[in-house]
C-alpha cells in the first residue's frame, strides 16, 4: 500500500492562567455543545503556530499575548471519528495582559475561570488530552482516538 501524504488540520489551545486558575470557554456551536474547551482555532496558512495561538486568543477573549510568551506544553494528534486527523499544538500563555470577555457570544456560551485542581467534568475529549498534557499528567505527545 503506497501511502498518501498526510494533512491534517493544525490546531493551536492557549492554557491562560491566574495562579491556580485555568481560563475554558464553553462551547456555543454544534461540536461539543455546553461542553468546555481552552481557547483554540486553527492555524491560518502561512502563519507561525506561536502567531496563530495568539491571534485565536485574542479572537476569542479579548486577551493579549505576544507569541514570544507562548510556550509549547504539548502536542495531541487527534484522529475524529470520520477518520480525519489533527494536530492539536497546545501552548501555556507565560506573560498576557487584558481582562478575558467573550469576543465571540455566536460561538462561545460563556468564559470561566476553573482551579486547576478542580476543572468540569465535561471538558471535550481531545482538548482535555491536551490540558492533561499541559499539567504534567502525561508526556510529551498524546495519540487520541487511534485505535
Amino acid at each position: 500500500m503506497s501511502g498518501q501524504p498526510a494533512q491534517p488540520i493544525i490546531d493551536t489551545h492557549v492554557l491562560l492562567r491566574d495562579g491556580d486558575k485555568i481560563l475554558l470557554s464553553q462551547r456555543g456551536g454544534p461540536y461539543g455543545y455546553r461542553r468546555w474547551h481552552l481557547p483554540s482555532g486553527k492555524l491560518d496558512h502561512g502563519e507561525t503556530l506561536t502567531a496563530g495561538a495568539a491571534r485565536e486568543l485574542f479572537e476569542e477573549t479579548d486577551v493579549k499575548a505576544d507569541p514570544e510568551h507562548l510556550e509549547l506544553r504539548h502536542v495531541v494528534h487527534h484522529r475524529q471519528e470520520d477518520g480525519s486527523d489533527r494536530i492539536g499544538f497546545f501552548f501555556e500563555a507565560t506573560q498576557w495582559e487584558g481582562t478575558p470577555r467573550n469576543k465571540e457570544p455566536e460561538k462561545c456560551l460563556a468564559l470561566q475561570w476553573f482551579a486547576d485542581h478542580d476543572l468540569p467534568e465535561d471538558i471535550i475529549e481531545y482538548p482535555w488530552a491536551g490540558l492533561r498534557g499541559c499539567l504534567g499528567q502525561v508526556g510529551a505527545l498524546t495519540l487520541h482516538g487511534w485505535q
